[in-house]
Parts: C-alpha cells; structure tokens; sequence
C-alpha cells in the first residue's frame, strides 16, 4: 500500500459518510498512525510504502479500526462487503461481520474459478485489473467497498464500477488511509467515503 495511517481514542468517534471535503469524512484514528511502518523504496524506488501488518497485529488496532470503518455504515442496511485483494479482505471480512453481511472478494486476475467480470485500472506505480464473479451480487443488493489504501483512485473506482456492472447498488467506500497529495478521491466523484487515516 503505497503509503498508510495510525491513530487516538480506545473507541474511534463515527465518522460521517458524505461528499464533502477530505475531514468531513475522515474518522477519529490518529492514535493508530504510530503503529504503522514506514517501508522507503517498496516496491519500488521513491515509493513510501505503509506497511499495515503491524497495525493489525495489534488486537486493540485491530479493533479499532475495524470498529471506526464499520459504524458509519450500521444504519446503512448493508448486504454485502466487497473486499479488494489482499488486505481489503482482512478488513473487509471483520467489518462483514459486524455488519451481519456477507462477503464479495474482488481480485487480481486469474484468482476466481467462475464466470467473471473484468475492469482494468491505472495505479500510481502501474496498470492492472480486478475481478469479480458475474454472480457474486444480485441487483438492488446494497454493497459496501472495503480497502486498505486510496492512492490514485483506479482500484477504488475499478472496484466500484464491477459492482454497478452486477447491478449492485454501491451505498459507499471505507478505506484505512488515504494519500491526500495524490487526490485519488477526485476519480471516485460523489461515492460516499470513509478514511480512517490521512497522509
């Protein structure tokens, strides 16, 4: 992830969902940014990459950031939590959980056995795609994107667009950090966010 955040009270407060500027929808983790690592030059050089292993492993982390990502979805009626390959699974899975809904996986090509759906995506180190099974989400069922990072917005926006192309009804995005200096958010228009954590 190519670059992620920490943060400061046992319980986060809600953050709003919303279409408004970067801290109407950032919740409150910053006591979490400093159980983060900082990894220079992965996986490339000149990338600063945010290395969330030692966030999670970290039961009260965990906890928190699952539970501050989670909350402002409870009224939402949620059906399901699409989580993106790899570490949107992690998140992705707990917050399904919490919510009492069930769990999509988007992933890299190649991974899913079934029919499937492909959008390909810029990044902000290079191109890719992601898929999802034809028949993983009904039309008209309320989904909640769930990822680790938002960077330059092309995974998020691919993610979102393999939704719609189901017939699911994308109610919002929850993402642990986002890297404010590359305006990822700007590619996402007016889906709803929820940032944890802010660089």
């Amino acid at each position: 992830m190519g670059g992620r955040g920490a943060g400061r009270t046992a319980h986060p407060a809600a953050p709003r969902t919303g279409r408004r500027g970067a801290e109407d929808d950032q919740t409150d983790m910053e006591h979490l940014k400093a159980k983060i690592r900082h990894v220079p030059d992965f996986p490339k050089p000149g990338i600063n990459f945010c290395d969330i292993t030692t966030l999670i492993r970290d039961p009260a982390g965990l906890s928190d950031v699952v539970e501050g990502l989670t909350e402002p979805f409870r009224a939402e009626r949620i059906d399901l939590v699409a989580g993106i390959e790899s570490r949107g699974f992690i998140l992705g899975a707990a917050i399904a959980d919490r919510l009492r809904a069930g769990f999509v996986p988007v992933r890299k090509p190649g991974k899913l056995p079934a029919a499937t759906l492909r959008q390909a995506y810029e990044l902000e180190y290079g191109a890719d795609a992601l898929e999802i099974h034809e028949d993983a989400i009904e039309t008209g069922q309320r989904v909640l994107i769930v990822d680790d990072l938002l960077a330059t917005g092309g995974t998020a926006a691919a993610a979102r667009d393999l939704v719609r192309r189901t017939g699911g009804e994308v109610v919002g995005i929850a993402l642990l950090v986002e890297l404010t200096f590359l305006d990822g958010r700007k590619r996402l228009g007016e889906t709803p966010l929820v940032v944890g954590l802010q660089y």
